[in-house]
């Protein structure tokens, strides 16, 4: 079968780990708010807790998988935190709301520590030319790998499954995923030379480098599990077959606008910032006013759809821009800073989340948009001098 030359077998195997680790997990957090809530008796503020501890605890997990990739080998950092995420899949074992809470989190921590290391993997094995699209082809198979998890959850759910055993189902493509890991043969840091740069191109580096930063940060405010527009649709249309639904339309717009977006050549700041950042706080604000007025299943699918689109963008742009900017020497540490600052925000994002639900759920819309417009002013300003 002929490849395009900028799919290496490294790119393979990195790109179909994430597919068959999304394919595990995502089932996991689409089903954990109903299972959390309706199973195990929590609140809507209870999960804004376990969001928050989960993946706003992360920031530090994230952090160190980039220096544990710089220091130790990034595959092997990566295997490590890859075979942990399973632990995300017990929570089908246990009837405690506390046990739940530290399984789902120590699982989502390991993912969160296996991401940077992952991303080093395919910086190294491409080309700068061809970073956009590597890591759309990464999004492509990761969210699209999720995508069909989705769909085999609503299938299972038509054919009433137990919840619990869909849960334990899922340690198998997460499985699948740490062996597609161990397959792969991370190729050797090239010594770095730093490129010649003007006065003007490393102020605006530095100045998009940190700016990326702070905006993914302040975006992390802005981010709420998907679990929310899952309770959200389900309670308006009393199925939650309807709200699991809407969670398979967000990741198949996601995949695709993530692998297109990535062989885009128009400009990136301004694509991260319109096309992401301030995409995805319009569509919370339409789902919060969708909710507000009533508005149907269609304005609520149609803003999830939005928020898809704009993480497609995010996901694929940010670390496309840090690979450019930062130099090899520090890209480790420049990717576990991304996935820091992105889980410090979250962690806030989830409990404000959480207390802003319980009052209104669309004060916590409102609040979610607003953040994320902000993020994207930001870093279209950082970023000027390299637009």
């Amino acid at each position: 079968m002929h490849r395009p030359g900028w799919m290496s077998s490294d790119v393979l195997f990195v790109s179909f780990s994430a597919f068959f680790a999304d394919m595990g997990y995502q089932t996991v957090i689409a089903l954990f708010p109903i299972f959390f809530i309706v199973v195990l008796g929590a609140s809507a503020y209870d999960y804004g807790i376990v969001n928050a501890v989960a993946f706003g605890g992360g920031a530090m997990f994230g952090y160190l998988g980039g220096l544990a990739g710089d220091r130790y080998g990034n595959r092997l950092s990566a295997i490590a935190g890859n075979a942990l995420i399973p632990l995300i899949s017990l929570v089908a074992l246990t009837q405690s709301i506390p046990v739940a809470v530290m399984l789902f989190s120590g699982g989502w921590w390991a993912r969160n520590f296996r991401s940077p290391p992952r991303r080093a993997m395919l910086v190294n094995g491409s080309s700068e030319k061809n970073r956009g699209k590597v890591f759309g082809f990464l999004h492509l198979l990761d969210i699209g790998g999720g995508m069909l998890s989705i769909v085999a959850l609503l299938i299972m759910l038509y054919f009433r499954i137990q919840m619990t055993i869909i849960l334990l189902v899922t340690m198998l493509p997460l499985l699948l995923s740490t062996i597609a890991l161990i397959l792969s043969k991370e190729k050797k840091r090239r010594r770095y030379v730093q490129p010649k740069r003007t006065a003007v191109s490393l102020r605006g580096s530095k100045n998009a480098y940190l700016g990326i930063i702070m905006a993914t940060a302040l975006y992390g405010f802005s981010v709420y599990g998907l679990g929310f527009p899952i309770l959200t649709i389900t309670a308006e249309a009393g199925s939650s077959l309807v709200g699991v639904g809407s969670y398979a339309v967000y990741l198949g717009v996601s995949a695709i606008v993530g692998y297109l977006i990535g062989s885009s050549s128009y400009n990136r700041i301004r694509s991260l910032s319109y096309l992401g950042y301030v995409l995805s706080g319009i569509g919370s604000i339409v789902l919060g006013v969708g909710y507000a007025y009533g508005l149907g299943d269609v304005v609520a699918y149609g803003a999830v759809a939005m928020l898809g689109f704009a993480f497609g963008v995010i996901e694929t742009l940010e670390p496309t821009l840090i690979s450019l900017i930062r130099s090899a020497k520090e890209l480790g540490k420049g990717l576990g800073a991304l996935s820091g600052a992105r889980s410090l925000g979250i962690f806030s994002a989830n409990l404000i989340m959480g207390i802003l639900y319980v009052v209104n759920p669309f004060y916590s819309y409102l609040y979610a948009g607003a953040i994320s417009i902000i993020a994207g002013a930001i870093v279209l300003f950082a970023g000027r001098e390299l637009s």
